[in-house]
């Protein structure tokens, strides 16, 4: 699910220190996780065949990953909805938000 814009969201200079340091919290808990995986398949890794099955899967979660993490302001409520809805971040970490922002996230963590 690709974050689609929102108009006009503004970010304090606070929120934005929030945003920033959840938004980094999320993503290297997911790299962890895709670093765990690419080490369970090079430990698996018979033949050279495998070594080229493991290269494609970290090209297509680098490629996932890149798109998927966009610190652009008008992405962030969506990007950080989806983060929370797939268990990379809790609703808690953005303590601080504007009560607004809190809440249009809250909101699209439930579609």
């Amino acid at each position: 699910m690709l974050p689609m814009p929102t108009a006009n969201t503004q970010w304090s200079l606070q929120e934005k220190t929030i945003a920033k340091e959840a938004f980094e919290l999320s993503y290297r808990r997911e790299i962890a996780a895709v670093m765990a995986e690419a080490k369970r398949q090079a430990t698996l890794a018979a033949d050279p065949a495998d070594l080229w099955q493991l290269n494609d899967f970290l090209s297509a979660r680098r490629h996932y990953l890149d798109g998927k993490y966009d610190f652009s302001p008008e992405s962030l409520v969506f990007t950080f909805a989806q983060l929370i809805k797939e268990g990379w971040l809790e609703l808690q970490e953005l303590d601080g938000l504007a009560a607004e922002k809190l809440s249009k996230i809250r909101i699209l963590t439930l579609m």
